[in-house]
């Protein structure tokens, strides 16, 4: 057997990613709030970073800062890639911002809150039941799910009643005979009391209980509705008036006015007693229309306003402590902080110039609404502002603008297109926005088909299949024609 050794030379070319430029993209892609925490901690981590007061005209600075590097030059290996010239290159540096008004302060306040448990506990405390009846009513309660639904089943609670018993008795060191356990009588019984209680429908085992519940609680046990939810639950909530019309001996009408009042119940009686908070905006851009023309402004007057420290600038022009392990860590968080500064000024420019070009192409949808609003992709706004797809992507993702036609996410203002008889494209949502139109202006008693709407949007010059039409209206939300048709 015979071996050989050999040797080969290969070349290969690695590409390095500062570590800023990841940075960079995480400024970007940061929301107003997240990007307001992130330059607090900025500011506590790097001495040479100082807030602009309000009061205080800002200087440039730029050029000390420049000065001290210049002392120190940054020496890249050869196949090294200056990203940070990539970033920001075609950009404005310079971290002055204009004037703002006056900002106020709020100091936060903690609010309490009770959920739908502490509402029904509250109720079963004013109930004359003995501690047994209470441990069960508790137990129910805990199983009582946000949406105000029973969330285990009857047998399944009364089995872990009797388990906690069982392990309660054991710790004591007590024998537990059978008649003191838990009977699945006992648990229906208790399930009665408690539904009883306040909002009507809690604790129901399904929606057709739910509005059982809720129709019993309004005394109309021998109304229409009442009958039809007990007897028909399925016919009725796939609009088969004409089955249940017979079976009751009642006219269709009838049976869609029944209908109508079973809607009017609540599905989720849990919900108004829900301790979700609710999500406030803070939009990261405003457009106001100024003597007929639209202008956007950075929403940004509460974020910090950022600068290099004089007092630390003045340590580093000592040219007695710039040395040793002091010069690297002058020299490295000043290079941070004048990059922070410019990286986040990149980040303002970058914005306005995409919001900029998304006023001009939607100009029709600010004057007119949102069937006028036209097809765009992030492509062509990269193409228009000379950006990659993916910085645009990341400037639009979560942002919000305060408009003339209320606050909407920047990704409202991209869809695609379809193409009309005129040679235009119109948007995706505003097909959306007609079809919804339609919808609400139709006969009830003739509700449009899938296929006259297409006839409809076709006369109008747009083309659009009905497979289409139909997967438009299931996004809406809008039922089938026979679904909303009226008697």
């Amino acid at each position: 057997m015979r071996s050989s050794l050999s040797q080969s030379t290969q070349m290969r070319q690695d590409l390095k990613i500062n570590p800023r430029l990841y940075q960079a993209m995480d400024l970007l892609y940061m929301p107003l709030l997240d990007l307001q925490q992130h330059l607090k901690q900025e500011l506590l981590n790097n001495p040479f970073l100082d807030l602009v007061e309000d009061d205080e005209e800002e200087e440039d600075e730029s050029e000390d800062a420049v000065e001290v590097a210049a002392e120190e030059p940054q020496t890249q290996e050869k196949d090294e890639i200056d990203w940070e010239e990539i970033l920001l290159d075609g950009f404005d540096t310079g971290g002055h911002r204009e004037e703002r008004e006056e900002r106020e302060h709020f100091e936060p306040v903690t609010v309490g809150t009770r959920d739908l448990g502490d509402h029904l506990r509250d109720q079963v405390a004013l109930l004359e039941l003995t501690p047994r009846q209470a441990l069960i009513a508790d137990e129910f309660i805990g199983n009582v799910n946000d949406d105000g639904y029973l969330a285990a089943s009857v047998s399944e609670i009364v089995v872990a009643l009797n388990d906690m018993a069982r392990n309660a008795a054991e710790a004591a060191g007590r024998e537990i005979s059978e008649d003191m356990l838990y009977s699945e009588a006992e648990g229906e019984e208790m399930l009665s009391i408690v539904q009883t209680l306040d909002p009507p429908g809690i604790a129901a085992r399904d929606l057709k209980e739910c509005l059982l519940l809720q129709l019993r609680e309004a005394g109309l046990q021998q109304s229409v509705p009442y009958r039809l939810v007990r007897d028909c639950f399925d016919e009725l909530i796939n609009h088969r008036w004409s089955e249940i019309s017979k079976r009751f001996g009642i006219s269709a009408t009838d049976v869609q006015a029944a209908a109508d009042e079973i809607a009017k119940l609540d599905p989720k009686p849990g919900l108004r007693y829900s301790t979700r908070s609710d999500n406030y905006i803070i939009p990261d851009l405003v457009v106001d229309k100024i003597d007929d023309q639209y202008h956007v402004f950075l929403n940004d007057a509460n974020l910090p306003r950022l600068k290099l420290s004089k007092a630390y600038q003045d340590i580093a022009r000592d040219k007695k402590k710039f040395d040793g392990e002091n010069k690297e860590f002058i020299s490295s968080k000043l290079n941070s902080a004048n990059w922070m500064i410019q990286a986040i000024e990149q980040r303002r420019q970058t914005m306005l110039k995409v919001m900029n070009y998304i006023v001009e192409r939607q100009r029709e949808f600010f004057e007119k609404g949102v069937q006028y609003l036209k097809p765009l992709t992030l492509r062509e706004v990269a193409e228009v502002i000379n950006m990659h797809e993916s910085t645009v992507s990341r400037v639009t993702n979560e942002k919000y603008v305060q408009t003339p036609r209320g606050v909407l996410p920047l990704k409202f203002f991209f869809s695609s297109g379809l193409s009309t008889t005129g040679g235009e494209d119109v948007s995706a949502r505003g097909i959306k926005a007609q079809i919804e139109k339609l919808v609400s202006d139709e006969d009830p008693k003739h509700p449009l088909t899938d296929q006259a709407i297409v006839n409809i949007l076709k006369e109008s010059g747009v083309q659009i299949a009905r497979r289409t039409v139909a997967k438009y209206r299931d996004q809406l939300g809008v039922l089938s024609a026979r679904m909303r048709k009226r008697v």
